[in-house]
Formats: structure tokens, C-alpha cells, sequence
């Protein structure tokens, strides 16, 4: 959920179903209720736009976003359609994450939707079945080789800062076990499909060599 969708539900009125997609209505898209540096919850809670609760759900966002163009590259590739079509979904579930953590305890729905162990186990399915095909790894290897293997380390950076910032947050407010170990596996899994996309590609990886640095160089003097 981004941070400035606000929800039209107040504490008093009895949750609507949230499998009706057609019960949200986004007519108006500026509100002026943000001005003052605070946002909205879901059950209607102003908070500081800089609460931890939105710093984590914020950054799930910005992690929907990063997919959103790895997505899009992937679809210039037709051997890559199978990595989009699991992108796709990923982003699905990180909204549903957005919503839960935009969501006090108290006030998540019954039929909210949300992250089980079910998407967390089909992420570790998904890593062990890109994974198998791979050569093992004999050095450290940085972002490059294709721009899609780029975008998904751009997405697995992101996806360890919010990782971090919810880990801090459930320090002081309760968090589902299972939103922390699906972004911990949601990283893990965007490693593995950046080595993917370029070997599926027949790209070569772009491997980390320390001497490659400016103080390794041979002095020209």
C-alpha cells in the first residue's frame, strides 16, 4: 500500500470485505491531509509520515516499484516470460504486505490479505528450481552483465532495507513472523534470479575481482 492512499474506513464503521476490489474507489487523488507531516492507517490512526510503521511499508512500496521495471524487462525476452510471470506475482503479494503493515493489529479484517507460509515456501520452491541450473558460484558477483540482472540487485537491496527497518520495527510493535521471513526468502530469491536471467540470457556474470581497484592499478609515474 503506498503511503498516501488513505482508507475512507473509520474506527466505528465495521470493515468492508477486502475481496471486493470494486469497493475501493480512488476518485480523488490529492487529499491535503499529508501537508501537516502526518499520513493515515488503515483503521483511520494519523501517524508521523516518518513512524517506523511507514518507513517499513513505504520501502515494501519502493521494493513494488523496482520489481515493476525488472518486470518490464523481463518482458522484452520471451526466454525470461517465466521470471515475469513470478515478478508479477510477487508484486501482488507485497501489496498485500503493504496492507497488513499499514494495518494496527487491531484492525486487520479476518478476510485481509496477507503474507502466509504458503507464499514463503513457494519462494524457497521457486529459488531451489532457478537455482538448480546454476553453476556454483566460486567469487562474489556484482550487478551487471544485462540490465534485468541490474534491476533485480537494485531489487534485492531494497528488499534487505526493508527487511532491516521491519526487524526494527518489531522491536516495539507486533509483526506477523511470516512478513520478516518473506522478505528475508524475497531476497535470497532475487540473488538467485539475477544469475538466472543471465544465464537464461547466455550472458556471463560480472565477477568481483579486488584487484580490479584503483590503488591495485600499476602507478603510470
Amino acid at each position: 500500500m503506498a503511503p498516501e492512499q488513505k482508507s475512507s474506513k473509520q474506527k466505528s464503521t465495521p470493515p468492508k470485505p477486502f475481496n471486493e476490489p470494486r469497493g475501493i474507489a480512488l476518485n480523488r487523488i490529492y487529499t491535503k491531509g499529508g501537508d501537516t507531516g502526518n499520513t493515515s492507517l488503515v483503521g483511520g490512526q494519523r501517524v508521523p509520515k516518518d513512524a517506523p510503521r511507514i518507513e517499513a511499508y513505504g520501502t515494501v512500496d519502493e521494493l513494488n516499484s523496482s520489481l515493476g521495471t525488472a518486470a518490464v524487462s523481463c518482458a522484452e525476452h520471451d526466454r525470461l516470460a517465466p521470471l515475469g510471470k513470478i515478478l508479477l506475482r510477487v508484486q501482488h503479494e507485497l501489496f498485500n504486505l503493504g496492507s497488513i503493515l499499514a494495518t494496527e493489529p487491531a484492525d486487520v479484517h479476518p478476510k485481509q490479505p496477507r503474507i502466509t507460509e504458503a507464499e514463503v515456501k513457494q519462494l524457497e520452491h521457486e529459488i531451489d528450481a532457478m537455482n538448480d541450473g546454476l553453476g556454483t558460484l566460486r567469487s562474489f558477483v556484482l550487478p551487471g552483465g544485462t540490465r534485468v540482472n541490474a534491476e533485480l540487485h537494485v531489487c534485492r537491496t531494497v528488499c534487505r532495507r526493508a527487511e532491516r527497518l521491519l526487524v526494527a520495527f518489531a522491536r516495539y510493535e507486533e509483526v506477523p513472523a511470516e512478513a520478516i521471513q518473506y522478505l528475508n526468502r524475497l531476497s535470497d530469491a532475487l540473488f538467485v534470479w539475477s544469475r538466472w536471467a543471465n544465464h537464461t540470457l547466455g550472458v556471463p556474470e560480472v565477477l568481483w575481482e579486488p584487484n580490479k581497484a584503483a590503488s591495485a592499478e600499476p602507478s603510470e609515474e
